[in-house]
């Protein structure tokens, strides 16, 4: 029979060529976690218990996903986000930190004594932005579009499975039609496709391989293509001095600022995440 020792033994083996050593050790307590229902702590404290022939099945399958560079969230099918779960799949992005910053900034900024804030969510994806505000925003109406029907499938599924009531709409920001929003719009947040093939040629094949190309890649020569597009919609359906959030591209920050500026949005501060990288601007339109 084989240990919990021996699965770390054969996920470090099989899995060197593909992370570096702290993530699989992070990954393999979490398979095991999952197939076992032990907790971290029971799993290093008891290094020598045996696991049953379909617990080692399934963490052999488990593995072999991995190995490919296919994301461990996928293969589990769910995540965790702003203290929420969420279910993934290839039809949407694996949610990151840094968004958890760009959802706190949200929260820190909204003037809670308001009796309701509208709030648009723009290429909503799993849904992780719209449901944790919501959850965390109880009177607020949430609304959230995206291109793709898979992705709003998944979100639709995470806001019943976190109890939340948002509006999903299916809708293409780059050609806006008059899909139903609230009359008034506080707040505008979104985490649009961002990535160039430069910083394509710099990503971990389980990102370029697995997650939806269409929620990722921009154009080289157009790479704020989404933000101007974003920004337009904000200047024709935000509410004076309501404001705009969103996450970038780290090297385009003083690029998406001097943009927002020429559309004409003041107090524009652009915010670094957790590893001091440019990733988050809030805005306020005029």
């Amino acid at each position: 029979m084989k240990t919990i020792k021996d699965v770390f033994i054969d996920f470090k083996q099989a899995l060197t060529t593909v992370y570096d050593a702290n993530e699989i050790e992070a990954l393999t307590l979490m398979v095991i976690s999952e197939i076992t229902n032990l907790s971290n702590g029971q799993i290093k404290a008891f290094p020598e218990k045996e696991i049953t022939l379909e617990q080692a099945e399934r963490l052999n399958n488990i593995l072999l996903r991995l190995r490919t560079g296919e994301p461990v969230q996928y293969i589990l099918g769910y995540t965790e986000f702003y203290g929420l779960p969420f279910k993934v799949n290839s039809s949407v992005l694996i949610p990151r930190p840094e968004t958890e910053e760009l959802v706190e900034w949200v929260l820190t900024s909204v003037d809670k004594s308001q009796p309701e804030i509208n709030i648009l969510d723009i290429g909503t994806g799993s849904g992780c932005i719209a449901i944790s505000l919501k959850k965390n925003l109880s009177k607020a109406q949430v609304s959230a579009i995206d291109i793709s029907t898979g992705a709003l499938d998944v979100a639709k599924q995470n806001a019943v499975l976190n109890e939340v009531e948002v509006k999903f709409i299916e809708a293409d920001i780059l050609n806006p039609s008059n899909f139903n929003l609230q009359p008034v719009i506080e707040i505008i947040i979104s985490n649009p496709p961002y990535v160039t093939l430069y910083d394509k040629s710099q990503m971990h094949t389980n990102v370029t391989d697995f997650e939806p190309h269409t929620a990722l890649f921009v154009p080289e020569d157009n790479p704020l293509l989404f933000y101007k597009a974003i920004a337009d919609f904000a200047v024709e359906k935000l509410k004076p001095n309501s404001l705009l959030f969103l996450e970038i591209n780290e090297s385009l920050g003083n690029e998406t600022v001097e943009m927002l500026k020429v559309k004409g949005f003041k107090n524009i501060e652009l915010r670094k995440d957790m590893s001091g990288r440019d990733r988050m601007i809030k805005a306020t339109r005029f």
